[in-house]
């Protein structure tokens, strides 16, 4: 059950007045900051314009007032004939903190912020405290609505610091008991990075830190629901990400196999609880078929980009066509609702790192680059998995393509699988198949990734084709 009682007065709606010169005012300085900003998906493109889609204040933005004002907007940003939705929080103030420069776009030149200092508002505290108020107190304010879940307690006076990791959203930690996830990249319908954990929780899954509120904006006249515009969850204090133990066991060399399989545990109890709260399906016949159709599209297409792939091409497809003949025997492949993109970076440990700790999962977005629709779109649970043993193999090769890291890799890998199947009460041997069909998607992804963005990581996915080609390495 959710609690929305009446609204806290902090701010308003922009009357219409503001509301038409505010962006043109603004234009100029967003088109330039927006494309630096590491959340902004359009990148190498050029941002053609802006429309505004939303303005709130949370707090009064008056030109010489003493007091910062905060500034929420949703704007449409055109490139050709794509268009994305951002969420920006804009602090407003006459003279900027010296610690605050580093965040300022820029002063309008005209329009009902003229001469103010209008810059990012998640590094200042001032103003970052205000959302947590706004959870604390939930309520609807133009176009924005804030929720909380019922039973849950929200201090307040927290300090909120934000997290300065590479990543595309913002996150403010408050005190040591809550982080508060700031999508950027909006679009209407609920995002699986809330309904996921909120469905999860109400089953009763422990292994998924539970939403304690959020907040969302209006569903825009085209449809498709209401905007998820943040996340506020527990903080797991003293808590480690699965990538960085993985390095630290590689370097010390000391085994991971007990993390892993109570890793892959973890996992397993996640995609049950998931099965049991949210509807599930079958793929068989033509949608089998479909799938490896679209499998061997993407191949084609990353062969297109890095022709170190071509000479792999007739193995991997070989592969894809396993799904074929799965659907030819009348297979049918149960699908459901996942993580979708479930790698060691998306999970959390706590407590003793060497065998007495728990996991979390946490980022259930899924992956950014793919619409909210595909990225609701139930899916064999297998790839999941697929992506997990992938993280295994680019952790152990980030360290060097050597006989021990490769043995590393192996061991848990198994390790993982071993805990997948005792948990979930399935062989995964049974799925080898299907498991290395999802493998061979999920590196073939890495591949044209790592050509595009990390060159010098490209080693580390072919390794894993050459492997699932049948070659050596």
């Amino acid at each position: 059950m959710t609690v929305i009682p009446d609204s806290v007065p902090l701010g308003a709606a922009l009357p219409e007045t503001a509301d038409s010169t505010l962006l043109s005012s603004l234009s100029t300085l967003l088109t330039r900051w927006l494309p630096n900003q590491r959340w902004f998906a359009g990148k190498g493109r050029p941002l053609d314009g802006l429309t505004l889609a939303a303005a709130t204040e949370l707090l009064p933005c008056r030109p010489g007032s003493a007091t910062p004002g905060l500034l929420h907007l949703l704007v449409t940003a055109h490139q050709g004939r794509d268009t994305d939705c951002y969420q920006l929080l804009l602090g407003v103030r006459a003279v900027l903190p010296p610690a605050l420069v580093p965040a300022l776009i820029g002063r309008p030149e005209t329009g009902p912020l003229r001469g103010c200092a209008v810059y990012d508002a998640v590094p200042d505290p001032r103003l970052t405290a205000v959302l947590l108020e706004r959870l604390r107190a939930p309520g609807r304010l133009g176009a924005l609505r804030f929720l909380r879940e019922a039973g849950t307690a929200i201090g307040s006076g927290l300090s909120p610091r934000p997290l300065n990791a590479e990543q595309s959203n913002s996150s403010v930690v408050y005190g040591d008991a809550f982080i508060l996830k700031l999508f950027r990249r909006v679009a209407p319908g609920s995002n699986p990075d809330l309904e996921l954990p909120l469905a999860l929780a109400r089953a009763g899954c422990r292994e998924v830190p539970a939403p304690a509120a959020w907040f969302e904006a209006a569903e825009p006249p085209g449809g498709g629901g209401p905007l998820t515009l943040g996340i506020l969850q527990p903080y797991l204090t003293g808590s480690s990400d699965g990538w960085q133990l993985a390095l630290r066991a590689l370097a010390d060399r000391e085994s991971f196999e007990g993390p892993a399989h109570a890793l892959g545990r973890a996992t397993a109890y996640v995609h049950t609880a998931l099965a049991r709260a949210l509807p599930t399906d079958v793929l068989a016949g033509g949608e089998l078929a479909a799938l490896a159709e679209e499998m061997t599209e993407r191949l084609d297409r990353a062969t297109e980009a890095v022709p170190e792939l071509d000479r792999y091409r007739p193995a991997l497809r070989d592969a894809f066509r396993a799904v074929v003949d799965l659907a030819r025997a009348g297979h049918q492949v149960p699908v459901q609702r996942i993580h979708g993109d479930l790698h060691l970076g998306q999970v959390l440990r706590t407590g003793d790192s060497a065998g007495g700790g728990s996991w979390a999962l946490i980022d259930f977005e899924g992956e950014p680059a793919k619409s909210l629709a595909e990225r609701r779109t139930p899916q064999p649970v297998l790839r999941d998995v697929a992506g997990m043993l992938r993280s295994f193999d680019y952790a152990a090769h980030s360290r060097g393509a050597t006989a021990a890291s490769r043995a590393w890799a192996r061991a848990n890998r198994r390790a993982y699988r071993a805990g997948y199947e005792e948990a979930a009460g399935t062989e995964l041997r049974a799925q080898a198949a299907l498991l290395r069909v999802f493998e061979t998607d999920k590196a073939v992804y890495e591949v044209l990734y790592e050509a595009r963005h990390r060159p010098s990581w490209l080693p580390i996915p072919m390794a894993a084709i050459r492997r699932l080609a049948g070659g050596p390495g």
